[in-house]
């Protein structure tokens, strides 16, 4: 069945829709070697070009899947990094024809929850500011942390990026003396933006991990550098907080799965536990 070129490519992982509609704009996709045009349909049987170069598509509609891993610090969210650091991607489960779609990215030094799927369009809208969906972090901090900064922090602070802020704030346990216990939460995913919040206040930031992305936890029984596999009822809650109609399911889910972290990432066989 054919559907608009951009919701095709969106849930290749491609791009946003909005992305695409602007390479449609600029003549920059073809269809059977036919410039395409808005409103233009395709399907994962058709020659798509872009700029020229074909793009690879599935041979067939995938099931939706969703994964949570356990970010370690030290590891970069990028695919392929230049100075060949860990990347996420390297410990995720290899399948032919199936390409993970991380959904935002957390820094070099930040660990915890980061959610991977293969479908683009539950990606795009997972990520999209519109959706307004929300992120929490246990944050510890060096300094003593009075309540009038932590005001201050949930009315807004102006960065370099513009207003930023927490749309909640707790203290955790034993969130006094010189490191304190936070957990924050942020409607959106700037860069390093947690850190940033608390730096415009002079506080420094010495540990920080995403713990729940959405309505999604990061289970306690999840170490760091595993994953497990979302079932298909947290997959359809998901689809749904991101505003999307119902999505085909995998009735399939993996256990956490354990890495090897002794041997190079492309050597690595994982072990279920």
């Amino acid at each position: 069945m054919s559907e608009r070129l951009q919701k095709v490519l969106a849930a290749e992982g491609l791009g946003s829709r909005r992305e695409i509609e602007r390479w449609i704009v600029a003549g920059r996709l073809t269809i059977n070697g036919e410039v395409a045009s808005l409103g233009a349909k395709a399907n994962l049987n058709d020659i798509i070009e872009l700029d020229g170069k074909r793009l690879r598509l599935s041979s067939k509609a995938e099931q939706t899947r969703v994964i949570i891993y356990n970010k370690p610090e030290g590891e970069v969210s990028t695919r392929v990094d230049p100075e060949g650091r860990k990347t996420v991607f390297d410990r995720l489960p290899a399948k032919k024809g199936e390409r993970w779609i991380a959904v935002g990215r957390l820094d070099i030094n930040t660990s915890g929850l980061l959610l991977f799927t293969n479908d683009g369009t539950l990606a795009n809208a997972l990520m999209h500011p519109s959706n307004q969906i929300d992120r929490e972090y246990a944050v510890r901090v060096k300094g003593a942390v009075e309540d009038e900064t932590l005001q201050i922090l949930r009315e807004g602070v102006l960065l370099e990026d513009g207003i930023a802020r927490f749309t909640d704030i707790q203290r955790g346990r034993n969130a006094t003396g010189t490191n304190s216990w936070f957990y924050v939460v942020l409607m959106e995913g700037k860069n390093r933006e947690v850190r940033r919040l608390w730096e415009s206040q002079e506080l420094q930031v010495s540990r920080l991990k995403r713990v729940r992305y959405g309505n999604v936890f990061i289970p306690s029984s999840l170490k760091a550098g595993m994953y497990t596999e979302l079932s298909p009822a947290e997959v359809a809650s998901l689809a749904s907080l991101a505003g999307l109609e119902p999505i085909e399911l995998n009735p399939l889910r993996i256990d956490p799965v354990l890495h090897d972290q002794s041997r190079p990432a492309k050597n690595k066989k994982p072990s279920r536990r």
